[in-house]
C-alpha cells in the first residue's frame, strides 16, 4: 500500500482528498502547515507528497526546496490555486513532479498520483544509465548533464526534458508529446512551458543542439558549429 502525505491547510480541500485516495487503497496522512508538513515529507515513510502552495508557517515553494535538497526522487504534486505561468514554471522548476490548479476534480488527482507512482517505481530500475548523443550526455544515477565533457548544471524539470530528447535522438517531439511526458499534462493550447524550457536547455547545451521543426515540434540534433 502507497503512503501518501497531504500537506493542506484548507480541511475541506484535504479532507475530500484524503478521503478519494483512501477509497482507491492509499494510507493517507494530512497536516495543515509547511513546517509540519516538511518534517514528515523527510521522514522516509511516503511514497509521495501532496504539496499546497499557501501554506501557513513556511509556504509550499520553500518546503518543496528544502525536500529537494535532501531528497530528489520523492514524488511531489503541487496543488494551487494560482495560474500564472510563473508560478508553474517556479513550482516545477523547483522540483516538482507536477502542479494541478484548484478547482480540480478528484479523477484528475487520481490519476496524476498513479503517473507519479509509476514514474518513481519505473525510475529505480533504471538508476544505473547514462544516456549520450553528439557530446551531449546525462547520467541518471548522479542526475549530472555534461556537454562535450563540460558538466552543466540542470534543473529538475530540465534534465527531465533533456533526457526526453536524449531518448529519441533526431525524431520530432511535438509540443503535446513533451508537455505529456515530461510534466504528465493533456494537452493545453495555451500553455507554452515547453518552449519556456526550451529555451532554458538551448542556453546551457548550445543553441543549435535542439531544433525548432516548424509547426511541428523540436527534434534534437547533432551540435552546430559555432
Amino acid at each position: 500500500m502507497s503512503s501518501i502525505l497531504i500537506i493542506e491547510d484548507e480541511e475541506r480541500i484535504s479532507s475530500f482528498v484524503s478521503k478519494g485516495l483512501k477509497a482507491q487503497g492509499y494510507a493517507c496522512t494530512v497536516v495543515e502547515d509547511g513546517v509540519d508538513g516538511l518534517q514528515l515529507a523527510l521522514s522516509g515513510e511516503f511514497d509521495l507528497v501532496l504539496l499546497d502552495v499557501g501554506l501557513p508557517g513556511i509556504d509550499g515553494f520553500e518546503v518543496l526546496r528544502r525536500i529537494r535538497k535532501h531528497d530528489t526522487q520523492l514524488p511531489i504534486v503541487m496543488l494551487t490555486a494560482r495560474t500564472a505561468t510563473e508560478d508553474t514554471v517556479a513550482g516545477l522548476d523547483g522540483g516538482a513532479n507536477d502542479y494541478l490548479v484548484k478547482p480540480f476534480k478528484f479523477d484528475e488527482l487520481a490519476a496524476r498520483v498513479r503517473s507519479r507512482l509509476r514514474d518513481a517505481a519505473g525510475g529505480v530500475q533504471e538508476a544505473s544509465l547514462t544516456i549520450a548523443h553528439e557530446g551531449l550526455s546525462i547520467d541518471l544515477k548522479s542526475r549530472r548533464a555534461a556537454v562535450d565533457g563540460r558538466t552543466v548544471e540542470l534543473s529538475v524539470r530540465e534534465f527531465a526534458l533533456t533526457e526526453e530528447f536524449l531518448r529519441h535522438p533526431d525524431q520530432v517531439l511535438s509540443r503535446e508529446q513533451l508537455l505529456s511526458r515530461v510534466w504528465g499534462y493533456d494537452f493545453d493550447p495555451g500553455s507554452n512551458v515547453v518552449d519556456v524550457y526550451v529555451s532554458y536547455l538551448r542556453a546551457k547545451l548550445g543553441p543549435g543542439r535542439i531544433e525548432t521543426v516548424r509547426g511541428m515540434g523540436y527534434r534534437l540534433r547533432e551540435h552546430a558549429a559555432e
